[in-house]
């Protein structure tokens, strides 16, 4: 006999204490960190001796196989110096994925650098590398892929393309800590990298950091002056004066100590997470009409979110389109206690802050002189419309590294409403329904016919 669905009025197959896992896990390790600090009273990069700071940023090194990892306060500010310190600057293009989080392509603007954006795979969900090479212009300085979701991005055909150019490449490793790329680490492939510790990555510390990594030694002197106002930290007393512009970007010694207990232990929760999230996966994969993440041999996915994406054709409902079954199944999954979410409702190119083309006023980086003009037209990203309009995603709960049980209630929850598309389709049909970047104030639209033709 089938279960009634939450959403109808049956018992949700999720008990309570499933629907939302710690994340992160702190431990007394982590309080005793942040005590040691505390005790210490040496808070900032700028005190004498300081010790957490410096220990994470050669620990982070030596985790990501570089020379150099310099630490600032968030990791859109670490994007932000890389490209900075790399030499970016104005009406210079970089090419970005047009699904990532809008960081990705806001960091370029630090520099009066103008994003370029390129559709992505519709399998990894990471930039189209086979897209790139025709953006590519006479003012392209970078290229950005972005190792979404945990999955590293396809990195020799870009070092390819960066080398036939004469393109640098910083890859945004923010999601990815610790994965590898056929037998490289990332972080340690391009150019620089960035991570983010935010506290919903799987090394997270508590509140906000970041990390650039390279192995050269110009960049990360840099990046170490533009973080604290231009100054060099480097003399045996600290001088006060400015070289350079720069800004106060630092990271908290609390905040770096906190992240160091939690590096110790990476490596043990990854194991935990690399033994749940492909049993979870496997039971997902055997219902007709989900499309799991796909895993290719020669490179680690660290599972940081997991995206699913619904196909109602193949689940048999034939006449609902893919956007409708995906709202509709968020309904109904919700009700169960699996708490799925879109992640981003919209492609980078179509957010406000990229259709306005003004970031600074006088419609500036995009009206100097030289510049080319950027059209930022959603029809021109028609996988990125598709996997935003028909897929879901898993984030932060799994990362506990005790989430098998949880996710065993969640498979539970999936078979449930499988067992019961009939009457998934039936509400599917008959719900109003608008693309998600339709909510968003001022945002881009796409003609209905279009976005059913590129749903389907």
């Amino acid at each position: 006999m089938k279960a009634d669905l939450a959403m109808f009025g049956g018992k949700p197959a999720v008990r309570a204490a499933y629907r939302r896992l710690e994340w992160p896990v702190v431990t007394d390790a982590d309080r005793e960190a942040v005590g040691r600090v505390l005790d210490s009273r040496k808070f900032t990069v700028g005190a004498k001796n300081e010790a957490e700071i410096h220990g994470l940023e050669r620990e982070w090194a030596e985790f990501c196989d570089t020379r150099h990892a310099v630490s600032v306060n968030s990791g859109t500010v670490a994007l932000e110096l890389a490209l900075a310190a790399l030499g970016l600057g104005p009406g210079d293009e970089v090419i970005v994925p047009a699904l990532s989080y809008v960081a990705t392509a806001m960091a370029p603007l630090y520099s009066l650098a103008v994003p370029v954006f390129v559709d992505i795979d519709p399998v990894t969900f990471n930039i189209d590398v086979t897209r790139i090479e025709e953006k590519i212009t006479n003012r392209t300085r970078a290229i950005v892929p972005v190792h979404l979701g945990g999955l590293p991005a396809e990195m020799d055909e870009i070092l390819a393309l960066a080398k036939k150019y004469d393109l640098l490449v910083v890859e945004d490793a923010v999601q990815a800590q610790g994965g590898t790329y056929r037998g490289r680490t990332c972080g340690s492939i391009g150019d620089a990298a960035v991570f983010s510790l935010n506290v919903e990555k799987s090394i997270p510390t508590c509140g906000e950091g970041g990390l650039v990594v390279t192995d050269r030694e110009d960049v990360a002197e840099r990046i170490r002056s533009l973080r604290i106002l231009g100054e060099d930290l480097s003399t045996e007393e600290r001088l006060y004066v400015s070289a350079t512009r720069g800004s106060n970007l630092k990271l908290s010694s609390v905040l770096a100590a906190f992240t160091r207990s939690q590096l110790a232990r990476f490596w043990d929760y990854q194991h935990k997470r690399d033994a749940n999230t492909p049993v979870f996966v496997d039971r997902l994969a055997q219902l007709p009409g989900i499309v799991v993440p796909t895993v290719p041999d020669d490179r680690t996915h660290m599972w940081h979110m997991l995206r699913f994406r619904f196909d109602p054709r193949a689940a048999g409902l034939d006449g609902v389109s893919p956007g409708r079954f995906r709202a509709a199944l968020r309904r109904a999954l919700l009700a169960e206690g699996v708490p799925l979410t879109h992640y981003q409702i919209i492609p980078l190119p179509g957010q406000p802050v990229f259709q306005d083309q003004n970031a600074y006023g006088n419609g500036l980086p995009w009206s100097l002189p030289g510049t080319n003009p950027q059209r930022y037209d959603l029809a021109d990203y028609p996988v990125t419309c598709q996997v935003i309009e028909d897929s879901l995603c898993l984030r932060r709960m799994h990362l506990n590294p005790e989430a098998g049980p949880a996710l065993a209630e969640y498979a539970t929850a999936f078979e449930r409403v499988w067992d019961n598309l009939d009457r998934v389709g039936k509400f599917a049909r008959a719900m109003p329904y608008e693309p998600p970047w339709h909510s968003v104030p001022n945002g881009p639209r796409l003609p209905e016919a279009n976005t059913e033709a590129k749903a389907a």
